[in-house]
């Protein structure tokens, strides 16, 4: 899917820091379509807030590609954080079970 509207066109005033934004993630995975990622890159060369922001993506991708496996308790813990955001009340609202 294109960042760029409906009609797959830019918008007349360029690619913006909320459409490399909603892009960013699937751009450093490879998953964008040519046009996307032609846009983004050239964003990312220009903007000094969204340039330093996926160089610091593309460390932490980096680091963690670098690890054999995740670490256990840290696993753990993202378990323990997301049952609790799905642990509802009975009125529907979400609630925190956990310390995380």
């Amino acid at each position: 899917m294109s960042i760029w509207g409906k009609r797959g066109r830019p918008a007349d005033r360029g690619t913006t820091c909320t459409q490399v934004a909603r892009a960013l993630q699937a751009y450093l995975d490879g998953e964008t379509d040519e046009e996307t990622a032609r846009r983004v890159a050239a964003h990312l060369e220009d903007c000094h807030h969204c340039g330093p922001d996926a160089e610091t993506y593309r460390r932490i991708k980096d680091a963690l590609a670098r690890r054999p496996e995740p670490d256990p308790d840290a696993v753990e813990r993202l378990r323990a954080f997301a049952g609790g955001l799905l642990q509802s009340d009975a009125d529907g609202q979400h609630r925190r079970r956990t310390g995380v």
